[in-house]
């Protein structure tokens, strides 16, 4: 059974910090892929996205060296707010065979019981959560504790072995648009499209 990973995020820009948490989740999920899914709408998201048509481009530029990388538009040409169950019903209706994975951050576990239809959701693909340092289930809503306890004696809820980078795309826009050099958190290729296309400035 083909095992493909699911990384949706606004990606404004993508950053080294994604790519490696990309890797991490190829790594200890053994996965055949992961398809980074730009968001077109995200209903929780509404300020300072640049065009989806940057973003869908920034996306590709980063993950061109990766060969189990690649990137969908699908969240981008839907009409109207983006939610993840219909994403992951879409894909599931193109590789109705495959295992699928999606990947969040621990900050998006601890609200996935306000997320629409999740409890289908997480009965439907696994759950990958990468981790900040000092993150805890612990912390977790009351809602989601059945299902976690459940979740973890099963595997459907993976635990990365890796720390996400401390730096996020909303620092980087701001350090962009304060005029700082954010070459090393970046991409190259990303780095040269911010310039060319005077993005965050």
């Amino acid at each position: 059974m083909k095992k493909i990973g699911l990384f949706g995020g606004t990606f404004n820009p993508i950053h080294n910090g994604h790519l490696h948490i990309a890797q991490a989740f190829v790594e200890q999920c053994q996965l055949d892929c992961v398809i980074f899914l730009p968001a077109g709408d995200p209903y929780h998201k509404k300020s300072d996205l640049v065009a989806p048509e940057h973003r869908l481009q920034m996306t590709e530029l980063a993950v061109m060296d990766y060969p189990k990388f690649a990137v969908s538009d699908c969240d981008l040409v839907r009409v109207g707010s983006t939610y993840t169950i219909d994403t992951v019903q879409i894909f599931k209706q193109h590789y109705s065979s495959a295992q699928f994975y999606w990947l969040m951050g621990m900050d998006s576990l601890m609200n996935l019981h306000t997320w629409k239809n999740w409890q289908n959701l997480v009965r439907q693909i696994k759950i990958a959560v990468a981790n900040r340092t000092g993150d805890t289930l612990a912390k977790a809503p009351r809602e989601l504790h059945t299902w976690l306890g459940n979740a973890l004696q099963t595997n459907d809820l993976i635990l990365l072995n890796t720390d996400t980078m401390d730096i996020s795309s909303r620092e980087i826009r701001q350090q962009i648009a304060s005029g700082k050099n954010m070459r090393n958190w970046l991409p190259e290729k990303v780095a040269d499209y911010i310039q060319q296309h005077h993005l965050y400035q």
